[in-house]
């Protein structure tokens, strides 16, 4: 099963974007899902993460209350709302499943592109 991220795109300053994440085929049991960026020249890093058991989320500083992460109710999928983008948010985005039981993210999907002018 591979993931696969959608909805970047080239926006403004201040605008919002949609990314939306699901498995290609068939639906898989996973124990949360996630959302990391890698912008170029810099390591990738978190963004946000959600834990079917709650639910419970999980932001990096740099996205509270701008970005919100939700699931599907089938809980293979993922969104990231991101709200009040900077330029700073230029990256490409992933996102990433957890297929085993407390352990990290180890089902990854392909990237998507977020650039934001200034």
């Amino acid at each position: 099963v591979q993931l696969q991220a959608s909805g970047g795109g080239l926006v403004q300053a201040g605008s919002s974007l949609r990314l939306s994440c699901a498995p290609s085929g068939r639906s898989f049991v996973n124990y949360g899902m996630g959302w990391f960026r890698q912008a170029p020249g810099k390591e990738r890093e978190f963004v946000a993460g959600i834990t079917w058991s709650g639910p419970g989320t999980v932001y990096a500083d740099s996205v509270k209350g701008r970005f919100t992460i939700s699931g599907g109710n089938a809980r293979n999928t993922v969104y990231l709302q991101m709200s009040m983008l900077k330029p700073e948010d230029t990256a490409v985005y992933y996102c990433a499943a957890k297929t085993r039981f407390g352990a990290s993210y180890d089902r990854w999907g392909q990237g998507t592109q977020v650039t934001v002018s200034s």
